[in-house]
């Protein structure tokens, strides 16, 4: 894609790690959760096992989930199919620009810290109201980790022009605005009592933007320090033996 303000339609070309994860994410839907789980077992054991449920991470220390839950998903096709064309679409750019191996570290930072902001707030919850059903409710999904990927496109191509509903054109950081506030109205409308998890997704758009804002203060920081160390160790050295006198620089 040419330039940050230029309209584009093509869908950018699949990249290494994106691929990866495609291939294990479906595998996994298709293997796992429409052949194993529901022909050969009699309840949701994946799910229950594999999936988020707070209370296992609280009273068994089942802490695996955190990791687990984001390459299981519903039966919905929508639901899969919605998360690997993001995964595709959103990922497939920030890893080209990224690289493999960090774009992999913030997919599943993302994950997993959306995974751990869930389940504390579900444990306050249920010491406040005393209602224990969300402890029990598994969650299951990349979308912590896509809403993840949403916020740092808005970082990092925040200026491109993209089409809200296919159809209203806005810029990029204007419509991860807007996607972070309908999930947060919609939590707010329909507690934990909705079928999708909402807190997961605005958990990893808040735990994408932690991770991006202190990674580049480290990285400013380690820079600066450096650059200060590098400055300490120039030595002045002055030719007396051929004039005219020059000073040279030595690293």
């Amino acid at each position: 894609m040419n330039g940050n303000r230029q309209v584009q339609f093509q869908v950018p070309s699949m990249s290494p790690m994106v691929k990866k994860l495609l291939i294990a994410n479906i595998a996994i839907w298709v293997v796992g959760v429409l052949i194993i789980q529901q022909y050969f077992m009699n309840k949701d054991h994946l799910f229950l096992w594999f999936g988020l449920q707070p209370i296992t991470v609280y009273s068994k220390f089942w802490l695996w989930q955190f990791f687990s839950y984001m390459f299981l998903h519903s039966n919905s096709m929508f639901h899969v199919l919605f998360n690997m064309l993001m995964l595709w679409w959103l990922g497939s750019e920030l890893e080209q620009r990224w690289g493999s191996r960090f774009f992999l570290i913030y997919y599943l930072v993302c994950g997993v810290g959306a995974g751990i902001l869930y389940t504390i707030v579900m444990g306050a919850y249920y010491l406040i109201t005393k209602d224990a059903m969300p402890l029990f409710s598994p969650v299951v999904g990349a979308s912590g980790a896509i809403y993840g990927l949403f916020l740092a496109y808005a970082m990092v191509f925040g200026e491109r022009i993209i089409y809200f509903f296919m159809v209203i054109p806005m810029k990029a950081k204007y419509f991860v605005m807007i996607l972070g506030g309908i999930e947060l109205l919609s939590l707010l409308s329909t507690g934990f009592s909705s079928e999708v998890a909402n807190l997961a997704h605005l958990g990893g758009i808040i735990v994408g933007f932690l991770f991006l804002y202190y990674w580049t203060n480290l990285k400013g920081k380690r820079l600066r320090k450096k650059t200060t160390k590098h400055g300490r160790k120039l030595k002045l050295v002055v030719d007396n033996d051929n004039p005219p006198i020059e000073p040279k620089y030595w690293n």
